[in-house]
């Protein structure tokens, strides 16, 4: 079985796998080398996957910086940092680098599996993907050229197929939200498919409002999350 994480990083495109601990020091230098979103971009590989199914809207929507560096620990962590804002009545404080690697991983929204025991990071996956294709434009000729262009990413056999199947399926967005086993995981998934999302187009707006109906989100921490998106 692949490293459902591991994939989770190179599908968020992700500098390195594994979540931020063991090249910390790195990226905090690199970080602190650099001013503005375009430094961001040009310092990570941003997209990832996600940026071959999203094109130029992962970088838009991602920018790189936290997500391009962190990965499944950056999005756990944005995930957590907008809930307890919620909870608290306060806004998020944004997060740096320092912070989130000094998280412990069972901190994470995504460290307790779904519903079903199966590993959290790979619905987020799920969702992140039914996400990018809610506005229909993934065609016979597109998944042909993801395919290929998944090929290249050195992904192992069973990653590349499990990703394959997901490109290829119908979107089931019901059995993705009933995966969720706490309201942190609720607000971590929201976050994942808002990531793949460009709200101004009404079929991926009609897609995140159902996904939150089906999540129950409160409306005030649905505000926290699309803005740890904005600032992420």
């Amino acid at each position: 079985m692949f490293d459902p994480e591991q994939l989770l990083d190179q599908v968020l495109g992700a500098s390195a796998g594994g979540g931020l601990p063991a090249f910390g020091e790195q990226i905090k230098g690199r970080l602190d080398s650099m001013s503005g979103s375009g430094g961001f971009t040009s310092g990570a590989a941003i997209g990832g996957v996600l940026g071959l199914l999203l094109g130029n809207k992962s970088v838009r929507n991602m920018g790189g910086g936290l997500l391009g560096y962190g990965g499944a620990a950056a999005i756990g962590a944005l995930a957590m940092r907008a809930y307890q804002a919620y909870k608290s009545g306060q806004d998020a404080a944004p997060m740096s680098v320092r912070q989130i690697e000094n998280l412990p991983t069972a901190a994470l929204p995504h460290a307790a599996p779904a519903t079903d025991g199966t590993p959290f990071e790979l619905v987020l996956i799920k969702a992140m993907v039914a996400a990018a294709k809610a506005d229909g434009h993934i065609d016979a000729d597109e998944q042909r050229r993801l395919f290929s262009e998944v090929e290249r990413l050195g992904l192992d056999s069973e990653a590349k197929a499990y990703l394959f199947d997901l490109l290829t399926q119908p979107v089931d967005l019901a059995s993705i939200a009933a995966c969720v086993t706490t309201p942190e995981q609720g607000a971590e998934l929201y976050l994942a498919s808002r990531l793949a999302i460009d709200p101004d187009q009404p079929a991926e707006r009609a897609h995140l409002d159902t996904l939150a109906t089906m999540l129950k989100l409160p409306d005030p921490l649905r505000t926290h999350l699309d803005n740890q998106v904005s600032g992420a």
